[in-house]
């Protein structure tokens, strides 16, 4: 047997049954360190860049403590941007399919305060969201963490880069003292330490410095010139010519804003 299949976690048969529907045989370096003291109820450290599989890892944690005839908010995930809450977030109802039952509820900024508040009087087991967000809800009442069991900082050190800091002491000061505090991380600064001094008991630390991918990437900057001062105009049509050039199969394209998206 592959000691890094799934099956060996001792993850129910709803969601071994559904990971096997999603193709996903071999558990990541960061899950197979991290997801069996995550299903032991330990804290856990993890630091491991962007794709390295740690949503599911979480994820998977989150969903085998999940009492779903409790409806009450259970787990909350905390994301720096809304754009990864929602993908956070998708990617944990695609994790549940198996669960019948189970709401998870996506609560961030940038989008309108009232139909999440609707949302919230209808209840729901996880709740992922922007600090500033939930401590909006908290502080008008709207969202209740009595019951919470599991807590997770995703990108913390992102968070606490875009000013979070504050809203997250905040949310913390609103949920049991007696729960499971999972913390992931690309980097480790000073203040991500101190954060983990004050939230994690003796937690577990999964170092995952390798990226799953170790194909070398080759890398080119292309400096475009100001042309009567329209550089969006020049940049897109670079772009243009960039793709018609390379005619690449797949292309991934980052920006700033929605707007430029």
């Amino acid at each position: 047997m592959n000691p890094n299949a799934f099956s060996t976690t001792g993850l129910n048969k709803a969601l071994l049954d559904n990971l096997d529907s999603l193709g996903y045989k071999t558990m990541t370096a960061i899950q197979a360190e991290s997801l069996p003291a995550i299903l032991e109820g330990r804290d856990v450290i993890g630091k491991a860049k962007t794709g390295s599989g740690k949503t599911a890892a979480f994820g998977l944690g989150i969903l085998s403590n999940i009492d779903v005839k409790h409806f009450a908010v259970q787990s909350l995930v905390l994301c720096p941007t809304r754009e990864l809450a929602d993908q956070v977030a998708k990617e944990v109802r695609k994790l549940a399919r198996g669960i019948h039952n189970i709401k998870v509820l996506t609560l961030s900024g940038g989008t309108p305060f009232g139909p999440q508040k609707g949302s919230l009087e209808h209840g729901a087991h996880i709740i992922v969201g922007t600090p500033g967000r939930i401590e909006d809800h908290l502080r008008k009442g709207n969202l209740k963490l009595e019951h919470l069991r599991q807590l997770v900082l995703d990108e913390a050190d992102r968070m606490l880069d875009s000013g979070f800091e504050a809203s997250v002491n905040n949310i913390i000061a609103c949920i049991p003292e007696h729960r499971q505090t999972l913390l992931f991380s690309a980097t480790y600064s000073d203040t991500i330490e101190n954060l983990c001094n004050q939230l994690l008991k003796e937690p577990l630390r999964v170092d995952i410095t390798e990226h799953p991918n170790k194909l070398t990437i080759e890398q080119a900057f292309y400096a475009i010139d100001s042309l009567e001062g329209d550089d969006q105009t020049q940049r897109l049509t670079a772009l243009k010519l960039l793709l018609l050039q390379h005619r690449p199969q797949s292309t991934l394209v980052f920006c700033n804003t929605k707007r430029e998206v």
